[in-house]
Protein backbone atom coordinates (compact mmCIF):
# COMPACT_ATOMS: atom_id res chain seq x y z
CA UNK A 1 0.00 0.00 0.00
CA UNK A 2 1.34 3.70 -0.95
CA UNK A 3 0.66 6.32 1.42
CA UNK A 4 1.87 9.92 1.10
CA UNK A 5 5.22 9.98 -0.44
CA UNK A 6 5.89 13.06 1.95
CA UNK A 7 5.83 10.43 4.88
CA UNK A 8 9.17 8.23 4.58
CA UNK A 9 10.34 6.98 7.97
CA UNK A 10 14.14 6.38 10.48
CA UNK A 11 17.68 5.88 9.40
CA UNK A 12 18.69 2.58 11.00
CA UNK A 13 21.50 4.93 12.24
CA UNK A 14 19.24 7.09 14.14
CA UNK A 15 17.26 3.46 16.06
CA UNK A 16 19.62 3.87 19.42
CA UNK A 17 18.61 7.53 19.70
CA UNK A 18 14.77 6.92 19.12
CA UNK A 19 13.49 8.97 22.38
CA UNK A 20 15.46 11.90 21.14
CA UNK A 21 14.43 11.97 17.59
CA UNK A 22 10.60 11.01 18.18
CA UNK A 23 10.62 12.92 21.38
CA UNK A 24 8.12 12.88 24.53
CA UNK A 25 4.64 14.18 25.24
CA UNK A 26 5.90 16.99 27.09
CA UNK A 27 7.38 18.32 23.54
CA UNK A 28 4.29 18.27 21.79
CA UNK A 29 1.49 20.45 22.26
CA UNK A 30 -2.04 20.58 20.67
CA UNK A 31 -4.19 23.84 20.95
CA UNK A 32 -7.42 24.27 19.07
CA UNK A 33 -8.24 27.60 17.07
CA UNK A 34 -11.75 27.70 15.87
CA UNK A 35 -12.82 24.21 15.82
CA UNK A 36 -9.47 23.65 14.19
CA UNK A 37 -7.26 21.02 16.02
CA UNK A 38 -3.34 22.10 16.01
CA UNK A 39 -0.68 19.53 16.95
CA UNK A 40 2.52 21.49 17.38
CA UNK A 41 5.94 19.63 18.52
CA UNK A 42 8.84 22.14 18.96
CA UNK A 43 12.14 20.71 17.83
CA UNK A 44 15.09 23.36 18.93
CA UNK A 45 17.35 24.46 16.88
CA UNK A 46 16.01 22.52 14.00
CA UNK A 47 16.83 24.41 10.90
CA UNK A 48 13.47 23.97 8.72
CA UNK A 49 9.53 23.98 9.48
CA UNK A 50 7.47 21.05 7.76
CA UNK A 51 4.12 21.77 8.43
CA UNK A 52 0.37 19.15 7.38
CA UNK A 53 -2.56 20.71 7.00
CA UNK A 54 -4.83 16.94 6.73
CA UNK A 55 -8.11 16.81 5.48
CA UNK A 56 -9.94 13.91 7.43
CA UNK A 57 -12.12 11.25 5.54
CA UNK A 58 -9.88 10.51 2.36
CA UNK A 59 -12.12 8.75 -0.29
CA UNK A 60 -15.16 8.49 2.14
CA UNK A 61 -15.14 12.19 1.32
CA UNK A 62 -16.19 11.20 -2.82
CA UNK A 63 -18.73 9.00 -4.67
CA UNK A 64 -17.66 7.07 -7.64
CA UNK A 65 -18.04 9.55 -9.73
CA UNK A 66 -15.90 11.76 -7.59
CA UNK A 67 -13.27 8.98 -7.06
CA UNK A 68 -9.88 10.99 -7.75
CA UNK A 69 -11.42 14.63 -7.34
CA UNK A 70 -10.08 15.26 -4.06
CA UNK A 71 -6.29 14.54 -5.03
CA UNK A 72 -6.67 16.74 -8.89
CA UNK A 73 -8.15 19.02 -5.99
CA UNK A 74 -5.10 19.54 -3.79
CA UNK A 75 -2.64 19.65 -6.33
CA UNK A 76 -3.98 21.88 -8.15
CA UNK A 77 -4.50 23.83 -5.73
CA UNK A 78 -0.77 23.93 -4.50
CA UNK A 79 0.29 25.35 -7.79
CA UNK A 80 -0.82 28.94 -7.55
CA UNK A 81 -3.50 31.06 -5.90
CA UNK A 82 -4.66 34.57 -6.91
CA UNK A 83 -1.99 36.81 -5.28
CA UNK A 84 0.80 34.53 -6.16
CA UNK A 85 0.60 32.97 -9.51
CA UNK A 86 2.51 30.03 -10.44
CA UNK A 87 5.54 32.00 -11.58
CA UNK A 88 5.69 34.60 -8.55
CA UNK A 89 4.59 31.38 -6.11
CA UNK A 90 7.54 29.46 -7.86
CA UNK A 91 9.97 32.61 -7.57
CA UNK A 92 8.89 33.36 -3.83
CA UNK A 93 9.40 29.69 -2.74
CA UNK A 94 13.03 28.95 -4.25
CA UNK A 95 14.11 32.62 -2.30
CA UNK A 96 13.03 31.69 0.72
CA UNK A 97 14.35 27.72 0.33
CA UNK A 98 10.11 26.49 0.76
CA UNK A 99 8.01 23.72 -0.62
CA UNK A 100 4.88 23.45 -1.22
CA UNK A 101 2.78 19.77 -1.46
CA UNK A 102 -0.10 18.02 -1.62
CA UNK A 103 -0.81 14.33 -1.46
CA UNK A 104 -4.16 11.76 -1.22
CA UNK A 105 -4.41 8.13 0.43
CA UNK A 106 -7.29 6.26 1.29
CA UNK A 107 -7.59 7.67 5.04
CA UNK A 108 -6.58 11.24 4.82
CA UNK A 109 -5.20 13.83 2.34
CA UNK A 110 -2.60 17.02 2.96
CA UNK A 111 -1.29 20.21 1.76
CA UNK A 112 2.59 20.53 3.07
CA UNK A 113 4.89 22.81 3.56
CA UNK A 114 8.47 22.40 4.59
CA UNK A 115 10.72 25.96 4.98
CA UNK A 116 14.10 27.03 6.44
CA UNK A 117 13.03 28.11 10.12
CA UNK A 118 14.44 31.95 9.47
CA UNK A 119 11.93 32.02 6.39
CA UNK A 120 8.55 30.21 8.16
CA UNK A 121 6.86 33.46 8.71
CA UNK A 122 7.22 34.66 5.63
CA UNK A 123 6.69 30.92 4.02
CA UNK A 124 3.68 29.81 6.30
CA UNK A 125 1.95 33.32 5.07
CA UNK A 126 1.97 32.23 1.25
CA UNK A 127 1.25 28.67 2.31
CA UNK A 128 -1.87 29.75 4.06
CA UNK A 129 -2.81 32.28 1.18
CA UNK A 130 -2.40 29.59 -1.24
CA UNK A 131 -4.46 27.53 0.99
CA UNK A 132 -7.85 30.02 1.22
CA UNK A 133 -7.24 31.35 -1.69
CA UNK A 134 -6.04 29.03 -4.75
CA UNK A 135 -6.56 30.07 -8.44
CA UNK A 136 -7.63 27.05 -10.03
CA UNK A 137 -6.30 28.10 -13.17
CA UNK A 138 -7.24 25.83 -16.41
CA UNK A 139 -3.32 25.99 -17.36
CA UNK A 140 -2.37 25.04 -13.42
CA UNK A 141 -4.90 22.15 -14.03
CA UNK A 142 -4.50 20.53 -17.47
CA UNK A 143 -0.92 20.21 -16.31
CA UNK A 144 -1.90 18.59 -13.27
CA UNK A 145 -4.47 16.73 -14.96
CA UNK A 146 -1.98 15.19 -17.80
CA UNK A 147 0.88 13.98 -15.20
CA UNK A 148 -2.15 11.70 -13.13
CA UNK A 149 -3.94 10.39 -16.22
CA UNK A 150 0.04 9.38 -17.70
CA UNK A 151 0.32 7.89 -14.43
CA UNK A 152 -3.04 5.97 -14.29
CA UNK A 153 -2.62 4.84 -18.10
CA UNK A 154 1.01 3.48 -17.47
CA UNK A 155 -0.21 1.40 -14.27
CA UNK A 156 -0.03 -2.07 -16.50
CA UNK A 157 3.63 -0.93 -17.36
CA UNK A 158 4.73 -3.10 -15.02
CA UNK A 159 4.14 -6.77 -13.35
CA UNK A 160 4.19 -5.03 -10.42
CA UNK A 161 1.56 -2.23 -10.54
CA UNK A 162 -0.47 -4.49 -12.46
CA UNK A 163 -0.93 -6.65 -9.43
CA UNK A 164 -0.98 -3.85 -7.15
CA UNK A 165 -3.77 -2.60 -9.17
CA UNK A 166 -5.30 -6.20 -9.54
CA UNK A 167 -4.86 -6.58 -5.33
CA UNK A 168 -6.93 -2.93 -5.19
CA UNK A 169 -9.93 -4.49 -7.35
CA UNK A 170 -10.49 -7.41 -5.48
CA UNK A 171 -9.68 -6.45 -2.58
CA UNK A 172 -11.75 -2.99 -1.66
CA UNK A 173 -14.64 -4.33 -4.09
CA UNK A 174 -17.75 -2.84 -2.77
CA UNK A 175 -15.43 -1.18 -0.24
CA UNK A 176 -15.03 2.84 0.45
CA UNK A 177 -11.01 2.36 -1.03
CA UNK A 178 -12.82 1.31 -4.30
CA UNK A 179 -12.96 4.96 -4.41
CA UNK A 180 -9.23 5.12 -5.46
CA UNK A 181 -7.38 8.15 -4.22
CA UNK A 182 -5.82 8.70 -7.64
CA UNK A 183 -9.33 8.27 -8.97
CA UNK A 184 -10.42 7.05 -12.65
CA UNK A 185 -9.18 7.86 -16.13
CA UNK A 186 -12.96 8.88 -16.85
CA UNK A 187 -13.34 10.91 -13.46
CA UNK A 188 -10.01 12.49 -13.77
CA UNK A 189 -10.52 13.58 -17.73
CA UNK A 190 -13.89 14.82 -16.97
CA UNK A 191 -12.94 17.38 -13.45
CA UNK A 192 -13.47 21.26 -14.75
CA UNK A 193 -11.49 23.85 -12.85
CA UNK A 194 -15.04 24.82 -11.56
CA UNK A 195 -15.66 21.62 -10.46
CA UNK A 196 -12.59 21.56 -8.30
CA UNK A 197 -12.79 24.75 -6.80
CA UNK A 198 -16.42 23.83 -5.65
CA UNK A 199 -14.99 20.66 -4.12
CA UNK A 200 -11.91 22.40 -2.71
CA UNK A 201 -14.33 25.08 -0.64
CA UNK A 202 -16.20 22.41 0.86
CA UNK A 203 -13.51 21.11 2.10
CA UNK A 204 -12.25 24.58 3.97
CA UNK A 205 -14.13 23.71 6.78
CA UNK A 206 -12.07 23.54 10.22
CA UNK A 207 -13.98 20.82 11.37
CA UNK A 208 -12.49 18.36 8.39
CA UNK A 209 -8.82 19.99 8.94
CA UNK A 210 -5.98 18.62 11.46
CA UNK A 211 -2.55 20.80 11.26
CA UNK A 212 -0.09 19.55 12.12
CA UNK A 213 3.50 21.71 12.98
CA UNK A 214 7.11 20.21 13.74
CA UNK A 215 10.33 22.81 14.00
CA UNK A 216 12.05 25.10 15.83
CA UNK A 217 8.99 27.80 16.06
CA UNK A 218 7.73 29.73 19.39
CA UNK A 219 4.20 27.90 20.34
CA UNK A 220 2.94 31.01 21.37
CA UNK A 221 4.00 33.05 17.74
CA UNK A 222 2.60 29.66 16.23
CA UNK A 223 -1.34 30.33 18.13
CA UNK A 224 -0.98 33.76 16.87
CA UNK A 225 -0.36 32.43 13.02
CA UNK A 226 -2.93 29.84 13.28
CA UNK A 227 -5.70 32.37 14.87
CA UNK A 228 -4.52 34.89 11.78
CA UNK A 229 -4.94 32.67 9.06
CA UNK A 230 -7.47 30.67 9.78
CA UNK A 231 -9.94 31.57 12.96
CA UNK A 232 -12.30 33.34 9.98
CA UNK A 233 -12.56 29.75 8.52
CA UNK A 234 -16.66 28.08 8.99
CA UNK A 235 -16.14 25.05 11.88
CA UNK A 236 -19.18 23.13 9.22
CA UNK A 237 -20.16 19.94 11.18
CA UNK A 238 -17.70 17.25 9.88
CA UNK A 239 -18.06 13.80 11.67
CA UNK A 240 -15.07 11.51 11.56
CA UNK A 241 -15.86 7.98 10.78
CA UNK A 242 -13.32 4.68 10.58
CA UNK A 243 -13.77 2.79 7.57
CA UNK A 244 -15.83 -0.42 7.54
CA UNK A 245 -13.77 -3.83 7.76
CA UNK A 246 -12.71 -5.68 4.81
CA UNK A 247 -13.86 -9.01 3.75
CA UNK A 248 -11.93 -11.76 4.49
CA UNK A 249 -14.59 -14.30 5.03
CA UNK A 250 -13.09 -17.16 2.69
CA UNK A 251 -9.78 -17.69 0.55
CA UNK A 252 -10.24 -16.06 -3.22
CA UNK A 253 -8.04 -16.06 -6.04
CA UNK A 254 -7.98 -13.77 -9.47
CA UNK A 255 -5.73 -14.44 -12.15
CA UNK A 256 -4.40 -11.89 -14.32
CA UNK A 257 -3.07 -13.37 -17.54
CA UNK A 258 0.46 -11.99 -18.99
CA UNK A 259 3.09 -13.73 -20.45
CA UNK A 260 5.97 -13.08 -18.24
CA UNK A 261 8.93 -15.61 -17.48
CA UNK A 262 7.85 -15.60 -13.83
CA UNK A 263 4.43 -15.61 -11.96
CA UNK A 264 3.54 -12.51 -9.61
CA UNK A 265 1.94 -13.50 -6.41
CA UNK A 266 0.52 -11.48 -3.42
CA UNK A 267 -1.62 -13.22 -0.76
CA UNK A 268 -3.71 -10.03 1.14
CA UNK A 269 -5.02 -10.84 4.61
CA UNK A 270 -6.92 -8.65 7.47
CA UNK A 271 -4.59 -6.84 10.08
CA UNK A 272 -5.63 -4.62 12.51
CA UNK A 273 -5.40 -0.86 12.04
CA UNK A 274 -3.55 1.49 13.92
CA UNK A 275 -5.34 1.88 16.77
CA UNK A 276 -6.15 -1.52 17.57
CA UNK A 277 -5.32 -3.35 20.36
CA UNK A 278 -3.85 -6.68 18.37
CA UNK A 279 -1.60 -3.70 16.27
CA UNK A 280 1.93 -4.05 17.91
CA UNK A 281 1.66 -8.16 18.24
CA UNK A 282 0.56 -8.41 14.62
CA UNK A 283 3.16 -6.58 13.80
CA UNK A 284 5.69 -8.34 15.18
CA UNK A 285 4.15 -11.37 14.36
CA UNK A 286 4.08 -10.21 10.75
CA UNK A 287 7.86 -9.02 11.06
CA UNK A 288 8.52 -13.01 12.03
CA UNK A 289 6.53 -13.81 8.70
CA UNK A 290 8.70 -12.00 6.92
CA UNK A 291 11.76 -13.18 7.85
CA UNK A 292 10.73 -17.02 8.10
CA UNK A 293 9.71 -16.71 4.26
CA UNK A 294 12.91 -15.33 3.53
CA UNK A 295 14.84 -18.05 5.07
CA UNK A 296 12.49 -20.56 3.81
CA UNK A 297 11.49 -19.28 0.11
CA UNK A 298 14.99 -17.83 -0.83
CA UNK A 299 18.01 -18.89 1.27
CA UNK A 300 16.91 -22.61 1.55
CA UNK A 301 15.21 -23.16 -1.46
CA UNK A 302 16.07 -20.28 -3.84
CA UNK A 303 12.64 -20.53 -5.18
CA UNK A 304 12.47 -16.27 -5.36
CA UNK A 305 14.87 -13.43 -5.48
CA UNK A 306 13.00 -11.51 -2.77
CA UNK A 307 9.98 -12.85 -0.88
CA UNK A 308 8.32 -11.23 1.37
CA UNK A 309 5.31 -10.38 3.81
CA UNK A 310 4.68 -6.84 5.12
CA UNK A 311 1.78 -4.65 6.68
CA UNK A 312 -0.14 -1.96 5.78
CA UNK A 313 -1.01 0.89 7.66
CA UNK A 314 -4.63 1.98 6.89
CA UNK A 315 -7.78 2.75 8.85
CA UNK A 316 -9.25 -0.60 7.33
CA UNK A 317 -6.02 -2.57 7.23
CA UNK A 318 -4.66 -5.26 5.41
CA UNK A 319 -1.10 -7.51 5.53
CA UNK A 320 0.34 -9.57 2.62
CA UNK A 321 2.67 -12.19 1.32
CA UNK A 322 4.50 -11.68 -1.99
CA UNK A 323 6.51 -13.71 -3.81
CA UNK A 324 7.78 -13.71 -8.11
CA UNK A 325 8.53 -17.25 -9.22
CA UNK A 326 8.41 -19.68 -11.98
CA UNK A 327 7.20 -22.20 -9.83
CA UNK A 328 4.67 -20.43 -7.92
CA UNK A 329 2.45 -23.37 -6.61
CA UNK A 330 5.67 -24.36 -4.27
CA UNK A 331 6.87 -20.98 -3.35
CA UNK A 332 3.05 -20.14 -1.75
CA UNK A 333 3.29 -23.97 -0.67
CA UNK A 334 6.16 -22.92 1.57
CA UNK A 335 4.88 -18.91 2.83
CA UNK A 336 1.76 -20.82 4.16
CA UNK A 337 3.22 -23.61 5.77
CA UNK A 338 5.63 -20.45 7.82
CA UNK A 339 1.80 -18.98 8.18
CA UNK A 340 0.51 -22.57 9.49
CA UNK A 341 3.77 -22.58 11.87
CA UNK A 342 2.79 -19.45 13.79
CA UNK A 343 -0.33 -19.88 14.01
CA UNK A 344 -0.26 -23.45 15.41
CA UNK A 345 3.29 -23.63 17.23
CA UNK A 346 4.95 -22.06 20.50
CA UNK A 347 6.41 -18.84 19.50
CA UNK A 348 9.40 -18.82 22.10
CA UNK A 349 11.04 -15.80 23.36
CA UNK A 350 14.64 -16.86 20.94
CA UNK A 351 11.82 -17.07 17.95
CA UNK A 352 11.21 -12.82 18.24
CA UNK A 353 14.61 -11.89 19.69
CA UNK A 354 16.08 -9.10 17.19
CA UNK A 355 12.22 -8.86 16.03
CA UNK A 356 11.80 -5.36 16.91
CA UNK A 357 14.90 -4.30 16.38
CA UNK A 358 14.78 -5.29 13.05
CA UNK A 359 11.12 -3.53 12.30
CA UNK A 360 11.87 -1.10 13.89
CA UNK A 361 14.88 -0.48 11.44
CA UNK A 362 12.96 -0.97 8.54
CA UNK A 363 10.00 1.14 9.87
CA UNK A 364 11.48 4.52 11.35
CA UNK A 365 13.56 5.10 8.47
CA UNK A 366 13.73 8.70 7.90
CA UNK A 367 11.89 9.33 11.57
CA UNK A 368 14.74 11.70 12.04
CA UNK A 369 13.09 15.12 9.86
CA UNK A 370 10.52 17.23 10.72
CA UNK A 371 7.96 16.01 8.18
CA UNK A 372 8.24 12.53 8.81
CA UNK A 373 7.34 13.63 12.65
CA UNK A 374 4.36 15.54 11.47
CA UNK A 375 3.00 12.40 9.34
CA UNK A 376 3.55 9.97 12.14
CA UNK A 377 1.80 12.53 14.31
CA UNK A 378 -0.87 13.19 11.83
CA UNK A 379 -1.25 9.42 11.43
CA UNK A 380 -1.74 8.41 14.90
CA UNK A 381 -3.98 11.39 15.61
CA UNK A 382 -6.31 10.46 12.27
CA UNK A 383 -6.49 6.49 12.74
CA UNK A 384 -4.79 5.65 15.48
CA UNK A 385 -6.59 7.02 18.34
CA UNK A 386 -4.93 9.93 19.19
CA UNK A 387 -1.10 11.26 18.50
CA UNK A 388 0.00 10.25 21.92
CA UNK A 389 -0.23 7.12 21.00
CA UNK A 390 2.89 7.13 18.55
CA UNK A 391 4.79 7.94 21.59
CA UNK A 392 3.92 4.24 22.52
CA UNK A 393 5.11 2.38 19.90
CA UNK A 394 8.42 1.59 21.28
CA UNK A 395 7.19 -0.10 24.68
CA UNK A 396 4.31 -1.82 22.52
CA UNK A 397 6.85 -3.88 20.18
CA UNK A 398 8.96 -4.48 23.13
CA UNK A 399 6.11 -5.71 25.23
CA UNK A 400 4.79 -8.35 22.60
CA UNK A 401 4.35 -12.03 23.48
CA UNK A 402 4.73 -15.35 22.09
CA UNK A 403 1.43 -16.43 23.00
CA UNK A 404 0.06 -13.04 21.66
CA UNK A 405 1.54 -13.44 17.79
CA UNK A 406 0.23 -17.15 18.09
CA UNK A 407 -3.42 -15.41 18.82
CA UNK A 408 -3.12 -12.60 16.47
CA UNK A 409 -1.90 -15.21 13.53
CA UNK A 410 -5.26 -17.31 14.26
CA UNK A 411 -7.16 -14.21 14.42
CA UNK A 412 -5.95 -12.82 11.14
CA UNK A 413 -3.88 -15.19 9.34
CA UNK A 414 -6.25 -16.80 7.58
CA UNK A 415 -8.98 -16.49 4.39
CA UNK A 416 -5.89 -14.93 1.73
CA UNK A 417 -7.18 -13.70 -0.83
CA UNK A 418 -4.65 -14.11 -3.65
CA UNK A 419 -4.07 -12.04 -6.76
CA UNK A 420 -1.65 -13.41 -9.75
CA UNK A 421 -0.54 -11.80 -12.58
CA UNK A 422 1.16 -14.63 -15.00
CA UNK A 423 0.05 -17.92 -16.50
CA UNK A 424 -3.47 -19.34 -15.05
CA UNK A 425 -2.17 -22.54 -16.20
CA UNK A 426 1.05 -22.67 -13.68
CA UNK A 427 -1.27 -21.80 -10.66
CA UNK A 428 -2.42 -24.99 -8.92
CA UNK A 429 -5.61 -23.69 -7.19
CA UNK A 430 -5.79 -26.21 -4.74
CA UNK A 431 -2.73 -24.67 -3.50
CA UNK A 432 -3.67 -21.20 -3.03
CA UNK A 433 -7.47 -21.90 -1.60
CA UNK A 434 -6.79 -25.22 0.23
CA UNK A 435 -9.18 -27.44 -1.96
Amino acid sequence: MKLIKFFLIISIFALPTFAQTTGTAASVSEFEVNGLKVIFKRRTSSPTVSVGLFVRGGVQNQKPSDAGIENLALAAAAESSKRYPRDVLRKELSRTGSVIGSGSTYDFSVMSLTSTAENFARSWGVFTDVVKDPSFSPSDVDRIRSGILAGLRNESASPDSSLDALEESVVYAGHPYANRPIGTIENVSRFTPDDLRSYYRSLLQTSRMLLVVVGDVDLAEMKKLVTASFADLPKGDHKSMPPPPLAFAKPTLDITPRALSTNYVKGVFAAPSLGDPDYYAMRVAVALLQSRVYQEVRVKRNLSYAPNAEMGNLGANTAEIYVTAVDANQSVSVMLNEIERIRNEVVTEDDVTGVPGYFLTTYYVDQETNASQAAELARYELIGGGWRNSLKFLDGIRGVKGEQIKTVANKYMKNLRFVVVGDPKAIDRRVFLGN
